[in-house]
């Protein structure tokens, strides 16, 4: 499995999570939200991002966090993507 960080604009309500694939729903200091934690590959990862795309959540980030070893254990891994835009949403 590898652990996932999604951030969009806005508060989504707690409730969301079990929606999201059981992924932990925090805020950050401007009140957006990140979606955070395991997932099984590519293609569930992409069914979330279906799900925020259905919701119309401004997506502002995908980074990949973790991803497991052959030998099954997390490593830190810092791909990003960040979306168009992102660095002037901040200003």
């Amino acid at each position: 499995m590898t652990i996932y960080e999604i951030r969009v604009r806005g508060h989504l309500d707690q409730r969301w999570s079990a929606w999201f694939a059981g992924l932990a729903i925090t805020y950050d200091a401007d009140d957006n939200t990140r979606l955070c934690g395991p997932l099984t590959d590519e293609a569930a990862l992409h069914g979330v991002l279906i799900k925020v795309r259905d919701l119309a959540l401004p997506l502002l980030a995908v980074n990949q966090v973790a991803a497991d070893t052959p030998e099954g254990t997390p490593t830190p891994h810092h791909a990003s993507t960040h979306m168009p835009g992102d660095d002037e949403a901040k200003k």
